[in-house]
C-alpha cells in the first residue's frame, strides 16, 4: 500500500520550522566567529597596551639593558600580570633570552616564539602558541633613554578565556533567538492553518487539477456561464458567456460596470432565475441562476446562460407560416362552395344567373381584397389576409388604412413577419380584451424608397404611464402573466438590425388606445 502524502500545510509547516532553524544556526555561527576575532583583536590590543606601560617605565629598560642582575624583573612582571588579569608578562633581553617569566624554571631560555620583528623595533598583535599555550599576544621593543633596543615586553591573554566569554554571549544570544524561534514556529503554525483555510481544505495537486477540469468544463460546453462572488465581482467568465452578452469582463471586475441589461441585473441582485427568458443585445437569451454556498460560507452564484435567438426567430417564422395556412384554408372552403354553387347553376342550364353569381363573386373578391390594390408584395397581402382572417376569429375587425401603400417587394422578410407580427398580435390581444366594442386594430404600411413605415393603432385599454418607459424592456407587460413581456423587446431588436426602431408614439387616447411605430430602413428592394 502507498504511503499517504503529507498534506501541504504540514509540509510548508516544515519547511518554514527547517528554514529558520536553518538561518538561527548561520546566524549564530556567524555572529560567534565574528564575536571570537573581535574579541581576540580586542585582547591583543589590550595586551599590547600593558606591554607599552610596562616598557616605558626607564627602570625596567635599564635592568633589561644590564641583564638585571638584582633580578627585580621578575617581581615587577608578577606584579603587573595579576593587576592586568593576563596569562602572561614576558621581558627578554636584547638577545631574546626572558628576564621575567611566570614560570621561574624557563628564566634565562630562549623566548619559544621568534622575537626578531619586536627586536627590529616592530609591535606585533598576534595568536600564537607558546609555553603556557594559545594565547592572543601584544609585543613591543623594550628600549633605553637613547631609544636604542635593549629587549621586548611581552604580554598575552588566554584564549580559553576570550571563547568562554564568548560561548557565555552567544548563550544568551541563543536564549532569546530560541525564543523568537518559537515565535516563528507558532505564526508558521497559524499562516499554515490559514492557508488550509483559503485553500477550502484542498491540496495544491487537488487545486491544480480541479482548475485543468474547471478550463475544460468552461470551455466545452456550449453555454454560457458567468460566477459572480459574495461581493458582486466576476471570478468566471467562459467564451461563451462573454459572447453572448458583448462583453469581456477580467476577474475581479464589478457586474455592475459590465453594462448588462436591467432583466440579468434584476436577476443577480435577487439571486433567483429559473429558466427565465430575457433579452440581452440582439440575442434572446434563456438564464438560470443557482447560488452557491460551502459549509455555510456564501460564495456568490452562478449565470448560466443559453442562446434562443434562432429558435425564436424560427417560432415566429412558424407562427406567421401557420397563420396564413390557417388564412388559405378557409379561402379554400369558401371557394369550394363557389365552385358548387357555379357547377350546379351550369349544370341546369342557368347561364345567366351563373354569370351575374361570378360578377357579384368578383366583386365580392375585390371589396375583400383591397389589400392588393396597395400593397405590390405578394408576402405583405398573404400577411394582411391571414391576420384579418385570424382577428375576425378572435371577434376584432382588423382594417388596412386608406393611406397605405407598398409599390415595391420585401427585400428583409423575416425582420419584417418578426416586427408586424408582434405589433399586429400585441394590438389584437390588447382590442380583445379592451373595453371598447366593437373591437378593432388598424395597421397602416407605406413605402419611402427602400424603407418600410408601419403603425398600428387599437381599441385597447392603452399603456398606463408608470410602464411606458421601460415598455420595450424583456419582462415588462401591461399584462401580469408569466412569460409575457419579451415580444416588444424582440420586434425592436429585429427593427434596429435593419438600422430603424420601434416606438410608442401614444400610450392612450380619446377613441384609441396604444399606438406603435416602426420605422424599417432597407426593409423593402429599391425602386428602379
Amino acid at each position: 500500500m502507498s504511503r499517504r502524502p503529507i498534506p501541504f500545510a504540514w509540509q510548508v509547516l516544515g519547511l518554514q520550522v527547517g528554514l529558520l532553524v536553518v538561518v538561527f544556526g548561520l546566524g549564530c555561527g556567524l555572529i560567534g566567529w565574528l564575536f571570537d576575532q573581535e574579541l581576540t583583536d580586542q585582547y591583543g590590543i589590550r595586551a599590547l597596551a600593558v606591554a607599552h606601560t610596562l616598557a616605558s617605565d626607564p627602570a625596567i629598560a635599564a635592568a633589561a639593558a644590564a641583564e638585571d642582575p638584582q633580578g627585580i624583573l621578575p617581581a615587577r612582571a608578577e606584579r603587573i600580570r595579576v593587576a592586568s588579569g593576563a596569562l602572561f608578562v614576558v621581558i627578554t633581553d636584547r638577545h631574546g633570552l626572558r628576564l621575567a617569566h611566570p614560570t621561574p624554571e624557563l628564566l634565562h631560555e630562549r623566548v619559544s616564539t621568534d622575537p626578531s620583528a619586536v627586536l627590529n623595533g616592530h609591535d606585533t598583535i598576534n595568536v600564537e602558541h607558546g609555553t603556557l599555550g594559545l594565547s592572543a599576544r601584544g609585543k613591543t621593543p623594550l628600549r633605553e633613554a637613547d631609544g636604542t633596543i635593549v629587549g621586548e615586553v611581552s604580554v598575552g591573554f588566554k584564549i580559553d578565556e576570550i571563547r568562554t566569554y564568548v560561548w557565555k554571549q552567544l548563550g544568551l544570544a541563543a536564549l532569546a533567538a530560541g525564543c523568537a524561534l518559537l515565535l516563528g514556529i507558532a505564526g508558521s503554525a497559524l499562516l499554515s492553518r490559514r492557508l488550509k483555510r483559503l485553500t477550502l481544505g484542498l491540496e495544491p495537486r487537488e487545486l491544480g487539477e480541479l482548475v485543468q477540469e474547471r478550463e475544460a468544463v468552461l470551455h466545452g460546453i456550449s453555454e454560457g456561464v458567468l460566477a459572480v462572488d459574495a461581493a458582486g465581482r466576476v471570478s468566471v467568465c467562459n467564451s461563451e458567456a462573454a459572447r453572448l452578452l458583448g462583453v469581456d469582463p477580467r476577474p475581479g471586475s464589478p457586474v455592475s460596470g459590465l453594462g448588462l441589461p436591467p432583466g440579468l441585473h434584476s436577476i443577480l441582485e435577487h439571486g433567483e432565475a429559473d429558466n427565465v427568458i430575457t433579452v440581452a443585445g440582439d440575442r434572446v437569451l434563456v438564464v438560470n441562476y443557482r447560488a452557491v454556498r460551502r459549509d455555510g460560507r456564501d460564495l456568490g452564484g452562478v449565470l448560466t446562460l443559453r442562446d434562443r435567438t434562432d429558435l425564436e426567430n424560427i417560432t415566429r417564422e412558424l407562427e406567421s407560416v401557420r397563420t396564413l395556412s390557417n388564412a388559405l384554408r378557409a379561402s379554400r372552403h369558401e371557394f369550394a362552395n363557389r365552385l358548387h354553387v357555379l357547377s350546379g347553376l351550369l349544370q341546369n342550364d342557368h347561364r345567366d344567373e351563373a354569370l351575374e353569381y361570378l360578377h357579384a363573386v368578383a366583386g365580392g373578391q375585390v371589396a375583400a381584397g383591397g389589400a392588393a390594390d396597395q400593397l405590390d408584395d405578394p408576402y405583405l397581402q398573404a400577411f394582411v389576409a391571414a391576420k384579418t382572417a385570424e382577428a375576425a376569429e378572435r371577434d376584432v375587425r382588423l382594417t388596412l388604412a386608406d393611406t397605405s401603400w407598398v409599390g415595391t417587394r420585401v427585400s428583409a422578410p423575416v425582420e419584417v413577419t418578426t416586427v408586424l407580427g408582434i405589433l399586429v398580435d400585441n394590438a389584437l390581444e390588447a382590442a380583445r380584451h379592451g373595453a371598447r366594442r366593437p373591437a378593432w386594430v388598424e395597421l397602416a404600411l407605406l413605402s419611402d424608397a427602400d424603407a418600410l413605415h408601419v403603425s398600428v393603432a387599437d381599441s385597447g385599454d392603452g399603456v398606463g404611464e408608470g410602464v411606458r418607459e421601460e415598455i420595450f424592456t424583456a419582462g415588462v407587460s401591461t399584462r401580469d402573466e408569466p412569460g409575457r413581456g419579451l415580444g416588444l423587446a424582440l420586434a425592436r431588436q429585429a427593427a434596429r438590425k435593419l438600422g430603424g426602431d420601434v416606438r410608442l408614439t401614444a400610450g392612450r387616447g380619446d377613441g384609441h388606445g396604444a399606438v406603435f411605430e416602426a420605422s424599417l430602413p432597407h426593409a423593402l428592394a429599391a425602386v428602379p
